[in-house]
């Protein structure tokens, strides 16, 4: 799916918008541009991407406004740029439905890491199994079975559904609201202890070295992702 994936950068900086047309192209995507919202959206009606790359900070409509008004539609995957400082917006815009985030500044490596990941959950989604496997884990979901290097591993009705929730949403940033809501529902959306706790046993019971994760990543004062490509040729991000 990656060669020939079409991809839509919104940023309102013309040689930001030129620098990842040159570079995308380069690695064989179909590149169209945006400078605003409304560029944006008719850009997005007009030939639907496979993937968004999107400024946060934009003149009128900003990202925040434009993520939401894309997910009132539409599941196109969205990563998100944002510069330094603005965890309160990358959370806000994952909450809304984006992807994944890219802090600025970063590499054309690091953007492209991006890209394929989030092209590689999505077909993943669409040729989803009854049995999940990655690497020495795998889990069975008919059965909440999770087996590491063949052996089963015994993992509470809790760890288990947080396991699950994050598996289903490989390679995506996962803030803690996200997680909390989901496995616990929307009265514990802000208690992070929780999900501290969990996170910690699920390293425990999965992971070689819990200090040095391969499986949960912590993505510092937003979330954790669960990492689908560490034996993948791909460092984690």
């Amino acid at each position: 799916m990656s060669q020939g994936a079409r991809i839509l950068v919104i940023d309102d900086e013309p040689q930001i918008r030129r620098s990842l047309q040159v570079n995308l192209e380069g690695k064989g995507y179909a590149v169209a541009t945006a400078a605003d919202a409304e560029q944006a959206l008719q850009a997005i009606a007009n030939r639907a991407p496979d993937v968004i790359v999107l400024d946060l900070l934009m003149p009128g409509m900003d990202g925040i406004a434009l993520t939401r008004r894309i997910r009132e539609h539409s599941t196109v995957p969205i990563i998100v740029l944002s510069a330094i400082g603005d965890e309160r917006k990358k959370v806000e815009a994952l909450e809304l439905g984006a992807d994944d985030y890219v802090t600025k500044p970063f590499s054309t490596e690091e953007l492209l890491a991006r890209i394929r990941s989030v092209l590689r959950r999505v077909a993943g989604a669409q040729s989803s199994q009854p049995v999940w496997s990655y690497g020495e884990l795998s889990v069975n979901f008919d059965r909440r079975e999770v087996r590491l290097t063949g052996e089963a591993v015994k993992l509470t009705p809790t760890e288990y559904d947080l396991l699950k929730y994050m598996i289903e949403h490989a390679g995506k940033v996962l803030t803690h609201r996200m997680l909390l809501t989901a496995v616990w529902g929307p009265a514990y959306s802000d208690q992070a202890q929780y999900l501290r706790v969990f996170v910690g046993q699920l390293r425990k019971k999965l992971e070689k070295d819990p200090a040095r994760p391969r499986y949960i990543l912590t993505d510092p004062g937003v979330g954790y992702r669960f990492c689908v490509e560490v034996m993948d040729g791909h460092s984690p991000l």
